[in-house]
């Protein structure tokens, strides 16, 4: 059966998703970092799906991915996520078995449309200083990074704010 990626909606198994999150989270543990999404709560999961467009990939009937595109935060302790043409994404996670086949890739494409659809200039994000690896990837995928900020004592590090242009829709006709 083919991946589907939709909107999340009330009707979700929302303890699923945060089993997603924890496995997806968890090499990250052997690495010395508390992601948040490693120790997150099913109360905290409802919130974050709750805070913009969620999306989630299911494959046969399993959840395998998940992203949600945040609009501008003007209550955010973070300036970047505050300004008022920065959406940013945050929860992004794949399921650790589907990891380097390109769907963390086409999550963030949805995730990229719709900000572009609600008329976003810039989206963002933050991850650990320390995942190089993490800020590699979204570097390839045109982020730099802008600054940084801490969400201690739900994490174990200081994160790296990173920011990317939406480009304009392309006229595909031409």
């Amino acid at each position: 059966m083919p991946i589907e990626i939709r909107r999340v909606t009330n009707c979700e198994d929302v303890e699923a998703i945060t089993a997603l999150v924890h496995a997806a989270y968890a090499p990250h543990v052997a690495d010395g970092l508390r992601f948040w999404g490693t120790h997150q709560s099913v109360d905290d999961t409802v919130r974050r799906l709750a805070s913009g467009a969620a999306f989630v990939a299911v494959e046969n009937a399993r959840y395998i991915g998940v992203v949600v595109v945040r609009p501008p935060q003007p209550s955010s302790p973070v300036p970047l996520y505050q300004e008022p043409n920065v959406w940013s994404i945050s929860q992004f996670c794949v399921a650790p078995e589907h990891k380097g086949a390109g769907l963390g890739r086409k999550l963030h494409e949805v995730a990229v449309e719709y900000a572009r659809n609600q008329c976003a200039k810039f989206l963002s994000l933050d991850t650990a200083a320390p995942a190089k690896k993490l800020i590699e990837l979204y570097e390839r995928w045109g982020y730099s990074i802008v600054g940084s900020c801490d969400w201690r004592p739900h994490t174990n590090y200081v994160s790296v704010l990173m920011k990317r242009p939406i480009e304009a829709l392309v006229n595909r006709e031409a």
